[in-house]
């Protein structure tokens, strides 16, 4: 996995013809981003905080294809348990 890793990183340098510090710095700030996404959206679902400021949080976009994957999810689950 670490060799993956490292193919990677030598990779996205190489095709974006930066220094892989910042390759490195990049992923680190996409990782942070998205695990604050992550974190919004779950907020939002759980109902911790409201839809308007999920917006703000993470963009309207990121919002409807929460509430779209969670609608989703639900009707399976309530398939699933045959209701």
């Amino acid at each position: 996995m670490m060799n993956d890793v490292l193919t990677y990183l030598q990779t996205l340098a190489r095709e974006t013809q930066k220094p892989e510090a910042e390759v490195m710095a990049m992923a680190f700030q996409s990782g942070v981003r998205q695990l604050w996404r992550e974190r919004m959206l779950g907020r939002y679902l759980r109902g911790e905080i409201g839809r308007d400021k999920a917006v703000e949080a993470v963009g309207i976009d990121w919002v409807e294809l929460a509430e779209r994957q969670h609608e989703a999810m639900m009707e399976d689950l309530a398939w699933a348990l045959g209701r």
